[in-house]
């Protein structure tokens, strides 16, 4: 049903407004959407307030689309056991719309790439564990975070389409055009929100991610 699509999507997006960076940026007395790139995501908190700022963040915003998942789950599983993967997508998208663009916020928020791991983990781990190996790749070999995260959005929907056609999405068969739909939004998402990097990545001008600068409190110009 329509209506259980959006009601997911609205949890899912309630969830989403929690903004880790943001909320952990305020008890360091800073926005951190004015310093670094002016992202609120995890990126830029670890490169302006250091590792357990970062780690913090991630987990965070992972955490509140794990959640958003878990309450679609307990909600609708007993009523709808072939749907209820597919209305957990909407959960895990909702969350990341919630963190990209926070009404409260003036809809500037991060750039979901935490938020869709997390939506990742709990939807079919195993494809996190490649999306992660895909990562620390990129990341160990470029040191280009953004490129990471867009090789991780890639690569995510190219296993959901070669796991959803051996049957081992645990979703109904004549779902799996909407689970391909929805996860295309997802990808297509988190590719459009680093359309800055991409152009930077093309011309050679893209940051590149250094251990030792993790924590350089550098304000936007």
């Amino acid at each position: 049903m329509v209506i259980n699509r959006g009601i997911c999507l609205i949890v899912g997006y309630i969830f989403g407004l929690f903004q880790t960076g943001y909320i952990y940026g305020k008890i360091q007395h800073i926005d951190i959407r004015d310093y670094g790139s002016g992202n609120a995501g995890t990126t830029n908190t670890l490169r302006t307030l250091g590792w357990k700022a970062g780690l913090i963040t991630f987990l965070g915003d992972a955490g509140k689309a794990i959640l958003a998942m878990l309450a679609v789950w307990l909600f609708f599983h007993g009523k709808y056991p072939g749907e209820v993967s597919l209305l957990e997508m909407y959960a895990g998208l909702g969350a990341v719309l919630g963190h990209n663009f926070p009404f409260y916020l003036k809809f500037k928020g991060g750039k979901g790439i935490a938020c869709t791991a997390g939506f990742i983990i709990t939807f079919y781990p195993p494809m996190a564990v490649f999306c992660l190996l895909v990562f620390i790749g990129a990341v160990a070999v470029t040191r280009y975070v953004s490129l990471g995260s867009i090789l991780v959005a890639v690569s995510f929907y190219i296993q959901l389409i070669l796991f959803g056609q051996l049957g081992y999405l645990w979703v109904d068969e004549r779902l799996l055009l909407e689970v391909y739909v929805v996860g295309a939004v997802f990808s297509g998402l988190a590719i459009w929100r680093h359309r800055a990097n991409i152009k930077r990545l093309v011309s050679g001008t893209e940051n590149k991610f250094s251990i030792s600068n993790a924590g350089n409190l550098k304000k936007n110009q």
